[in-house]
């Protein structure tokens, strides 16, 4: 599809809805629809608003319209050896720039490169009453203040409509390995922390059925010297594995009916003491799980341990999916909500009931 600029025309839609208060789903790519909770409102649909408006390889920044498929972004950026170093998960359909950032999501290197927020330049956005609205800049100077551009990563368009997202972007490694070795999954974290803190170029771990998978990137050299330091078998199509995990089709996500969880833990913790299988990322923090387990009792364990779970995909919409904020937080989502969306009219209810 070429591209498109519809700025004008979602800042129309966004205003009228705001004057008759009705309620509007904003719908990219659609790759993203299952998470969070049951949608609401009249659809707006973005995936149309598209195209990179700017990229500057010397200077590691791009920017595209939010409709821009990821897919368009990491074909640009492979002809120059660079990359989306957060890593964006796709799953299935035609995944957008803009839900990226809504979702706020970053698949296996987040842990050592950074996530999608810390990504985050800057955003031209539609707030809840069709005023368009430009935050941060395209170099990390401009950004000072309230950085509320970052704000927009994770916040499932509840903020506002994205209508620009400008980005930094890394070089490519120009050599990766993939070991697989034995590992209990108890001992992942102070393994790994060790390879990170002796310099070894870790770019990516998944521990599941009692092995460690480590992606290593960087220089051939010092990639070869770190995987006969971490030993193990290197496995072949070691890209297939991990853009499998990243877009959720290895066996353990789609085998199964099973709820799956999300639960971030702090370092070092254990993995949660719930029934069910599971896998590690992030070098253990970062747990998947899937279990018949309520949600109560999954909650209550990744809060025993410091962490929070998130119902990912499955299980019931209409209740909690994500971790219960405690009042003073809710309250200060709240006073954001109100400033950007005062009528809440936009993906209401989408992260909690009521917001």
């Amino acid at each position: 599809m070429a591209e498109r600029d519809r700025t004008t025309e979602i800042a129309d839609r966004v205003a009228e809805a705001f004057g008759s208060g009705h309620a509007l789903q904003i719908v990219g790519g659609g790759s993203k629809a299952f998470y969070g909770r049951t949608p609401e409102g009249e659809t707006l649909e973005i995936g149309d608003h598209r195209g990179i408006v700017g990229y500057e390889p010397t200077e590691l920044v791009l920017t595209a319209r939010a409709g821009t498929p990821l897919a368009d972004i990491e074909s640009a950026l492979a002809e120059n050896r660079q990359m989306l170093a957060f890593e964006p998960p796709r799953f299935a359909g035609n995944a957008t720039l803009g839900g990226c950032i809504a979702a706020g999501l970053s698949g296996p290197r987040r842990a050592y490169y950074g996530a999608a927020r810390d990504m985050v330049l800057g955003v031209r956005c539609v707030n809840g009453r069709g005023d368009a609205l430009r935050f941060g800049g395209e170099v990390m100077k401009n950004v000072a203040g309230y950085d509320l551009s970052r704000l927009m990563a994770g916040a499932l368009g509840t903020l506002g409509v994205l209508l620009e997202v400008s980005l930094k972007v890394l070089p490519r490694p120009p050599a990766d390995h993939t070991m697989v070795l034995e590992s209990d999954a108890g001992a992942i974290y102070d393994r790994v922390e060790d390879w990170w803190r002796g310099g070894l170029p870790v770019s990516g771990t998944a521990a599941l059925d009692g092995r460690l998978y480590v992606r290593l990137s960087g220089q051939p050299t010092a990639v070869e010297h770190a995987s006969r330091i971490i030993g193990g078998e290197r496995i072949d199509d070691a890209p297939g594995f991990w853009q499998d995990l990243r877009d959720h089709r290895l066996a353990f996500f789609t085998e199964g009916d099973e709820p799956l969880w999300r639960v971030a833990l702090p370092p070092g913790s254990p993995p949660p003491d719930v029934e069910g299988s599971m896998l590690l990322e992030w070098s253990g923090t970062l747990a998947w799980l899937r279990t018949a387990s309520s949600a109560t009792v999954v909650r209550e364990r990744a809060a025993e341990l410091g962490g929070h779970a998130t119902l990912f995909r499955g299980g019931d919409r209409d209740a909690d999916v994500f971790h219960p904020l405690p009042p003073a937080r809710m309250a200060l989502h709240r006073r954001i909500k109100d400033a950007m969306d005062p009528r809440g009219i936009l993906n209401p209810g989408r992260m909690y009931a009521g917001l």
